[in-house]
C-alpha cells in the first residue's frame, strides 16, 4: 500500500492546484510513483481542471486512471463548496466511492496525493467537513499556506483547528506563486509561519515552493 497525504490550504486561492502539482513532479524526480486525486471537484463537468493542472505540472501525460475518474470520483458542475454543489445537482457526495477509488490508487502507488476543496472547514455535508474527513481516516495533513496579506490570520486559524483535532502535519508547503508583491509582507509572513511551525509543529518539515510558471488564477474550489 502506497503512503496517502491530504493536502489541504488556508483558503481557496492558497495554490493547492499547483502545490499538489509541484510535489507529485519533485518526488516523482527523486524515484518514487506519485499520483494525484482531487477528493470532490465542483465547477466542472464530467472532468477535473485540477487533475488536468497537476498532469501539466508534472509534465506527464494523463494516467489511466484519470480516464477512467479514479482520480476524480466526484464531479459537480457548481462553483462552490461541495455541500452546496451536491444539492444543486441534485447528488449526495458518495464517501465510499471516494475511499474506494484512493485505495485503488494507493494500491498501485507509491504516493497518492489527494487535493481537497477549498480550506479545511469547508463543509461536504451540513454537519461534516473536510477536516472531519482528514480526522476520521487519519490522513497526514500537507497544508499550503503563502505571504499574500491576510494569510497570517488564516494559517494561524488552520493550525488551531489542526492541533484541536490531533491531526498529524507532515508537511508546510509555502507558496512563493501567490506571494505579495510588497517583498516585506512576504518574507516576514514567510518567517513567522516558519517560527509558528517550528515552535508548535517541530516534526513539521517545511518546504518551498517556487515558482515555476504562473497558471491564470480562477476563484474555485
Amino acid at each position: 500500500m502506497g503512503k496517502v497525504y491530504f493536502i489541504s490550504g488556508i483558503d481557496t486561492d492558497a495554490g493547492k492546484s499547483y502545490c499538489t502539482g509541484w510535489l507529485a513532479r519533485e518526488w516523482t524526480n527523486q524515484g518514487q510513483r506519485v499520483i494525484t486525486q482531487k477528493f470532490v471537484q465542483t465547477g466542472d463537468c464530467g472532468y477535473s481542471e485540477d487533475i488536468d493542472l497537476h498532469r501539466k505540472i508534472m509534465d506527464v501525460e494523463p494516467f489511466p486512471e484519470d480516464i477512467d475518474h479514479t482520480t476524480a470520483p466526484m464531479v459537480f458542475s457548481y462553483p462552490c463548496s461541495p455541500h452546496l454543489a451536491a444539492r444543486l445537482d441534485n447528488r449526495e457526495i458518495d464517501f465510499k466511492v471516494i475511499e474506494s477509488a484512493t485505495d485503488k490508487l494507493s494500491n498501485n502507488y507509491d504516493v497518492v496525493l489527494i487535493e481537497g476543496a477549498g480550506g479545511l472547514m469547508v463543509p461536504l455535508k451540513d454537519e461534516y467537513l473536510t477536516i472531519d474527513y482528514i480526522k476520521e481516516h487519519d490522513l497526514p495533513l500537507i497544508f499550503v499556506v503563502h505571504g499574500g496579506l491576510g494569510s497570517i490570520n488564516h494559517a494561524l486559524l488552520g493550525f488551531e483547528a489542526i492541533k484541536a483535532r490531533g491531526i498529524r502535519l507532515e508537511y508546510l508547503l509555502y507558496n512563493k506563486v501567490y506571494d505579495s508583491e510588497d517583498s516585506i509582507i512576504a518574507d516576514e509572513t514567510r518567517k513567522y509561519l516558519g517560527d509558528w511551525v517550528k515552535r508548535h509543529f517541530p516534526d513539521t518539515l517545511i518546504l518551498d515552493v517556487p515558482r515555476i510558471f504562473l497558471p491564470p488564477k480562477k476563484r474555485r474550489l
